[in-house]
């Protein structure tokens, strides 16, 4: 598995093996957290335990490739600007900005510009996908609940 390098970017593919690899890690460990340990190839005695905020990336990685999803991995800046941030959201600068000024969003200000934290964004985005999933699960209950079918 050698990745296609692009500058700061790097592109890896997993074969149908590696996949199925995965899938049955992600069955073995159901919702066990285990720490990991790396062995080195050529002395059996060097080995590394891994971080646990490391450990925790690979095995979600490993739990997304198992179920097989396309996964990217990047690095997000600890703040980032209204245009960054309105993308994260999906939605316009003026409605982030609206959003900002109704303090449903955390920002501060650097000169006379507005930066956000980017874990405020990403609070924010899943508390949004929280309220639109329950908000659908009603939705479900009273299509039930009036025995509407399609």
């Amino acid at each position: 598995m050698d990745p296609l390098l692009r500058g700061d970017r790097a592109t890896v593919s997993v074969t149908a093996r590696e996949v199925e690899q995965a899938g049955n890690i992600r069955e073995f460990l159901g919702d066990e957290r285990p720490t990991l340990s790396i062995r080195g190839a050529g002395s059996p005695e060097t080995s590394l335990t891994v971080p646990a905020e490391l450990t925790s990336v690979i095995l979600q990685l490993v739990d997304l490739v198992g179920r097989g999803c396309t996964v990217t991995v990047g690095s997000i800046p600890a703040e980032v600007t209204t245009t960054v941030a309105a993308q994260m959201l999906n939605i316009s600068r003026p409605t982030l900005m609206k959003l900002v000024r109704e303090q449903r969003i955390p920002s501060h200000k650097v000169g006379a510009h507005t930066r956000l934290s980017s874990r405020d964004v990403i609070d924010y985005r899943r508390a949004q996908l929280a309220r639109q999933s329950k908000a659908f699960d009603e939705l479900r209950a009273l299509e039930e609940q009036w025995d509407i079918t399609d």
